[in-house]
């Protein structure tokens, strides 16, 4: 498999692992999508590039802050969440979920697959 169906395998694996994930694609610190399992609704560029300039400011905030080094980044809706996991050096991983889910097994889940992804791009 070439870097790109791994990387969708994990994408896959990680809806599977959890049905309170709707969408969750893999985005560059840039902005620019790497991995996508988004409903053909959401606009997947536009979305990696609004999650990747929370990210930075997030990044921001924290260090502002003084709480460190941005771990996780999450947004909560009328309609659910969306969290956001560094996933390697460059890049992150943003989950859509549903209103009602379970955010423990979701961040879990994320940073199981936030290792895997990672990996996935070092090689």
């Amino acid at each position: 498999m070439n870097r790109t169906e791994l990387l969708n395998e994990a994408l896959h694996n990680l809806q599977r692992s959890s049905s309170d994930i709707e969408a969750c694609t893999v985005f560059s610190e840039d902005g620019l999508v790497i991995a996508s399992s988004l409903p053909p609704d959401m606009d997947e560029d536009h979305v990696a590039a609004m999650t990747s300039a929370m990210l930075s400011m997030g990044g921001r905030t924290a260090e502002e802050l003084k709480r460190g080094k941005l771990e996780q980044l999450f947004v909560k809706g009328d309609n659910g969440y969306a969290i956001v996991m560094h996933a390697g050096t460059y890049s992150a991983l943003v989950a859509i979920t549903r209103k009602d889910a379970k955010l423990g097994l979701i961040f879990l889940d994320m940073n199981r697959a936030v290792k895997a992804i990672a990996e996935i791009l070092a090689s």
